[in-house]
């Protein structure tokens, strides 16, 4: 693995927003950048696929145990969506997307940081936006990305017979972008489509509705789970037998409480860190997260441990991500219907990764 320092196409703003990438510079800085990219031996692509397979198998069997043993205190999952999470699972509903965010340098075994299993972002620019520079400057060179493909495919397979809804917040550029992507991959595998904001969905007393009045069956949401069942209209999800993907059981992986879960079922592993409720548990560098947070929000790395315990927080061994003359490289790896599908990267000059972080593309060889 190592980051090499590139020319930028005189044209990639107007490449990426032919695209329909319009984020690519979040507050005058640029998000999307091409004066690097990420060179790799096809020996770490294999590394990083198998930890991500192996990742989601243990994650699943976490999922299992929560369930089986009703352990949703420790994960401070609200009671109200304890029911939900159970029917879910025992329905076996589908998941769709996830993305494994991985500490990796190209020595030894990749680490996991976190799981993002419910609102995972960076897609759009991980699937079509690196591809299409490999294409154009690195045609005879090979990336690790079948997402595109494997979206398509697993709309295909989801067994949605009638329109499939697409939500997310307004004025988010981000989210909308990647709401608007995976709505184009359902299109593109046959089905049904419509977009609405979340805040123009509403209740008429026996199910969800849009702005015409026409019943929402099934949805996808680019909204936290944590958001939606602390709604007015959140009661009512599993009495209208409303599908939302993703599934209500993704409630357990996207909570960071499960990294100790985790830790307790799988401690040694390969591509675990070790992980708490309690700091003191942990030798050396800790990093604290909250629960529930996105894109690094709230999250610090404690270089000479920590003893005290702070309602809401996780605590993990620290991983130096990979580092590059002070670029720092998170690899954010997908799976799509559990499935390894491809890694984008995203790299700061700061020790944790933000929304602001830049994201690079990458190659092997």
């Amino acid at each position: 693995m190592e980051r090499i320092a590139i020319e930028p196409r005189a044209d990639w703003r107007e490449r990426a927003e032919a695209m329909g990438f319009r984020f690519h510079t979040i507050d005058g800085q640029r998000y999307w950048t091409e004066d690097a990219c990420y060179r790799f031996s096809a020996a770490e692509i294999d590394a990083i696929e198998d930890a991500t397979a192996e990742l989601e198998r243990i994650c699943l069997l976490a999922v299992d145990r929560v369930v089986q043993e009703g352990l949703y205190t420790r994960l401070a999952i609200p009671e109200a969506a304890h029911g939900l999470i159970d029917e879910s699972w025992r329905r076996f509903d589908r998941n769709m997307i996830g993305r494994f965010d991985l500490s990796f340098d190209g020595s030894g075994p990749p680490k996991l940081l976190e799981y993002n299993a419910d609102t995972p972002t960076a897609l759009f620019e991980a699937s079509v936006v690196q591809w299409e520079w490999l294409q154009t400057l690195r045609p005879d060179d090979d990336q690790f990305n079948s997402i595109h493909e494997k979206l398509v495919e697993a709309w295909g397979k989801y067994g949605i017979a009638e329109t499939l809804y697409f939500t997310c917040v307004r004025d988010h550029d981000e989210d909308f972008g990647t709401t608007e992507y995976l709505r184009d991959t359902a299109v593109q595998a046959g089905l049904d489509t419509r977009f609405l904001f979340i805040d123009e969905i509403g209740w008429d007393g026996l199910g969800f509705v849009d702005a015409d009045d026409r019943h929402i069956r099934s949805l996808f949401k680019l909204y936290p789970w944590e958001w939606l069942i602390e709604e007015n209209f959140g009661a009512y999800i599993g009495p209208s037998r409303l599908q939302v993907i993703e599934p209500p059981w993704k409630m357990v992986l996207s909570n960071k409480a499960i990294l100790p879960i985790l830790w307790e079922m799988f401690e040694g592993h390969p591509n675990l860190l070790p992980a708490s409720l309690d700091p003191r548990d942990i030798a050396g560098p800790v990093v604290a997260k909250p629960a529930l947070g996105r894109e690094g929000q709230g999250v610090v790395v404690h270089p000479g441990g920590l003893t005290d315990a702070r309602p809401g927080e996780v605590y993990q061994g620290f991983a130096p991500l990979a580092d590059f003359g002070g670029n720092r490289a998170v690899i954010g790896s997908w799976v799509i219907a559990s499935q390894p599908a491809g890694i984008g990267i995203r790299e700061d000059d700061d020790a944790v990764t933000k929304n602001t972080s830049r994201f690079v593309p990458h190659y092997f060889a």
